[in-house]
């Protein structure tokens, strides 16, 4: 066993105090592990490079399971090896198996705190006390020493985005990983990038409303519209606008209302208020 004080033997006897309660402290990577295993043997290594990387900010605790039958029991080991992260005393993460490092790593940055992390809470509450200028200061220079925490650039985009700086927010956000691009909250994001980057110049609501009353077949005002109600919150109005404008004509601005209820769907993602525009929607392309 290695003298790293961040990587130690646990039993039954010490779990509680060498588990549970230090992860009140620090996350604690729990390896459930038997002699006879070999993927079991093939996975020591990383962790114990892993425990010495994080210097402090993490601890592994290794659990002999054939020694500590109702430890591993306690915990629904069916397979070795098994590695559960504890935080606050609970398990709030795990894996089965021999996994890469890298994708260690993913999963213990979502539970270990960054230095980057204190910075985005400062820059968030200065943002929510109305100084966005200095809130986007912060999280650049958050963003430009810590690149590797892909919640910063969300939070930027956010303040980009309520400063009227949609071009600036798509490309922070553009800048994320592929797979993060994928993830549910970038998404909604973009597509509040596609709303504003629309209303970027336009007059508010009613003047819109004003404007159409008028020339009720302007597409450019009704899509302006349509922005301006989604980015207030107001979606069923939008989404009606959207599929006024595909009825309409599917021509305008290629397509402009199949493609703006595409970014409204991504914006609610599950809401129940998606199902009938999609129908209805889908009706209008067949």
């Amino acid at each position: 066993m290695s003298d790293s004080p961040y990587l130690y033997d646990v039993t039954q006897a010490d779990f509680a105090e060498r588990v549970l309660a230090r992860s009140q402290d620090v996350p604690v990577l729990v390896d459930f592990w038997a002699d006879w295993c070999g993927p079991c043997r093939m996975l020591a290594p990383v962790l114990h490079k892993l425990a010495e990387d994080y210097g402090g900010k993490l601890i592994v605790a290794k659990v002999n399971s054939d020694a500590e039958q109702a430890l591993a029991a306690q915990y629904g080991i069916r397979s070795l090896p098994t590695v559960k992260l504890f935080r606050n005393g609970a398990v709030v993460d795990e894996f089965m198996g021999v996994q890469p490092e890298s994708q260690i790593r993913a999963l213990l940055d979502r539970h270990i705190p960054r230095e980057s992390d204190a910075v985005r809470e400062t820059a968030l509450a200065t943002w929510r006390a109305g100084d966005a200028a200095k809130a986007e200061a912060l999280l650049r220079q958050a963003l430009e020493d810590d690149p590797g925490n892909d919640k910063i650039a969300p939070d930027l985009a956010q303040v980009l985005l309520a400063s009227g700086k949609a071009d600036e927010a798509e490309q922070v956000l553009r800048g994320l990983p592929a797979n993060r691009i994928e993830d549910a909250d970038i998404k909604r994001l973009l597509a509040s990038v596609h709303f504003a980057r629309l209303v970027a110049n336009a007059p508010d609501a009613d003047a819109l409303k004003a404007r159409l009353d008028t020339a009720p077949d302007d597409l450019e005002t009704l899509e302006l519209l349509a922005a301006r109600w989604i980015l207030e919150g107001h979606y069923e109005a939008g989404m009606d606008a959207l599929l006024q404008i595909m009825r309409k004509s599917r021509k305008y601005n290629d397509d402009a209302g199949r493609r703006g209820l595409l970014a409204a769907f991504e914006l609610l993602g599950n809401d129940d208020r998606v199902t009938p525009y999609r129908r209805q929607m889908f009706n209008l392309l067949h």
